[in-house]
């Protein structure tokens, strides 16, 4: 059982839809807390419920800012990252705006990530850069400025633009970003064998729907 909390200690339990309802938030946070998960990441509007919810818990509240597209407005991507601070949320997920990145508009995307990043106070920041639409380059890219912004980590998906995570994003992003800022890898990870080769790449939080089959994966070879 030491095995399987290892792993759901790194493991944000996730649930984005657009067809969540309560009753499936709740289910989330029980299951959180029943499996010691690093966190439950769901969309703004849950984070006071989670917030109730998970209290008596060691489960963090993440939430997602700019989610999914990352082309909102800088100003309100930060007032979203504000009020979800203010609500309880302990860490924030937010999407670079991938237009300006491939536009070479990087002073752009650096202001962006800084503006998010000073109104989250305590609360950690992760930088999902969307590695499906960019280049090996543009990954670099992004995760540069992230780390320069005071990013905590850096997320390789949304899960929304058509792919996820893979082994060579990750290290990637971690050779980039050195030894001392997290990645997180999300987006197609389903089973034990998928979150075991991500860590083993350099990943250090995992972003999963399928985070119990991945622990119960995990006890099934030992």
């Amino acid at each position: 059982m030491k095995q399987q909390e290892g792993i759901a200690a790194v493991i944000d339990h996730t649930l984005l839809a657009a067809t969540a309802t309560e009753a499936q938030i709740e289910q989330l946070c029980k299951e959180a807390i029943k499996y010691n998960f690093a966190s439950v990441c769901v969309n703004s509007c849950w984070v006071e419920l989670c917030v109730k919810l998970l209290k008596k818990s060691d489960v963090k509240v993440c939430t997602v800012v700019g989610f999914p597209l990352g082309a909102m407005a800088t100003k309100s991507k930060a007032h979203e990252a504000k009020d979800a601070v203010m609500a309880g949320a302990e860490e924030i997920d937010m999407v670079i705006n991938v237009g300006w990145l491939k536009g070479h508009d990087d002073d752009l995307v650096q202001h962006d990530i800084a503006s998010v990043k000073k109104v989250c106070g305590k609360a950690k920041l992760k930088v999902i850069i969307e590695t499906c639409l960019l280049t090996d380059e543009q990954k670099v890219r992004a995760c540069r400025l992230a780390k320069a912004c005071g990013a905590d980590f850096v997320k390789t998906s949304t899960g929304f633009a058509g792919g996820g995570a893979t082994v060579e994003d990750v290290k990637l992003m971690r050779k980039t970003v050195g030894p001392d800022l997290g990645v997180k890898a999300s987006g197609g990870i389903r089973t034990y064998e998928d979150a075991k080769a991500m860590i083993e790449a350099g990943a250090t939080r995992i972003g999963a729907s399928a985070s119990i089959a991945i622990v119960e994966g995990e006890h099934g070879t030992h």
